[in-house]
């Protein structure tokens, strides 16, 4: 097999078309043509059933796959032969033939909160508008304001901000790495500490998803893999899993390396915050999956199941609107 310098084909790498898609896809386009210079690397834009349908919530459509189910179906059909995504956004059990072949160094995983009119989610009157389409925001958000009114918000980033500006909103909560990577970071008022909302699993990385038989590919992406990273998503990874969550349910987490020892947070919480459940766990970096499982073992012990159960039934029986 050619390796590093000698590596000489045409590698075909799928993507969604979002602004945030194509950066992160040409970011890693970028390191890998650095490292493989004779090699030829070609993105092609693949629309999926999240990017098609953004007047429903995404609790709404059903999650699995939503934004990556083309995508590997084109990577299974060998149209394409690796796939950039944000990792939150890929099922924590992939098709059959399909893996992760590396992910990126991770930026800030903490969501932010954008406003024209006010500093921080503190800073926030009693009653005011804040938009998500996320479940898990609006749990935790609600869990530490109460009195606050979410609103449900669909669309890429540069979309979403621009909703804000036209409207009589007081706030948004994005990720902070899809606004940083944009370079919008002018219209973040805070970066959200992780005590008041955990972040989305695997928020904040990017996966290069490939197929399970292909060694080249696989190979070539060890250049850019960060071990480090790979760790820390194991555990979250294994956490969601073995909860059974997704996009419909409140379900965070987040994984931290201090030396070789893994800190784990996971949270679940029902929609309107009343109930929730945060744990944490700490153990060896080489036990991440397990780490991952028995945390989210305590969070059942805990009640977990109870709680994601009424959160499933409710979110099936909301109305899907998206309001703005």
């Amino acid at each position: 097999m050619k390796r590093g310098l000698e590596l000489e084909r045409k590698f075909i790498i799928g993507s969604r078309g979002s602004d945030l898609a194509l950066w992160q896809t040409n970011f890693t386009k970028s390191a890998l043509e650095e490292r493989f210079p004779l090699a030829e690397f070609e993105v092609r834009i693949i629309k999926t059933k999240g990017d098609a349908v953004l007047d429903t919530a995404l609790s709404k459509i059903g999650d699995k796959g939503l934004f990556t189910k083309e995508i590997e179906t084109a990577l299974i059909n060998k149209e394409i032969d690796l796939a950039v995504h944000s990792l939150k956004d890929l099922p924590t059990v992939q098709p059959e033939g399909l893996k992760i072949g590396a992910v990126s160094y991770r930026e800030t995983p903490n969501d932010a909160f954008i406003s024209q009119k006010y500093q921080s989610i503190e800073e926030l009157p009693k009653g005011a508008k804040v938009a998500t389409g996320s479940l898990r925001r609006k749990s935790q958000l609600l869990h530490f304001r109460p009195d606050l009114e979410i609103v449900e918000i669909r669309g890429n980033v540069p979309t979403r901000i621009k909703r804000l500006l036209e409207s009589d909103l007081d706030g948004m909560i994005l990720a902070y790495a899809g606004v940083h990577r944009l370079g919008l970071d002018e219209y973040i008022k805070q970066v959200i500490p992780t005590e008041i909302l955990l972040p989305a699993v695997g928020q904040g990385v990017m996966a290069v998803e490939i197929r399970e038989d292909d060694a080249e590919v696989f190979s070539m992406l060890n250049a850019i893999n960060d071990e480090a990273t790979e760790a820390c998503i194991k555990a979250e990874r294994a956490f969601l899993r073995r909860l059974e969550g997704g996009c419909q349910v409140p379900i965070g987490a987040n994984a931290v390396l201090e030396n070789d020892e893994l800190i784990l947070q996971g949270f679940v919480g029902n929609l309107n915050g009343s109930r929730v459940i945060r744990n944490e766990i700490r153990g060896a970096k080489n036990e991440a999956e397990n780490l991952g499982i028995s945390l989210a073992e305590r969070c059942l012990d805990a009640g977990a199941l109870e709680i994601l159960g009424d959160a499933r039934v409710n979110a099936a029986n909301a109305t899907g609107e998206v309001l703005f």
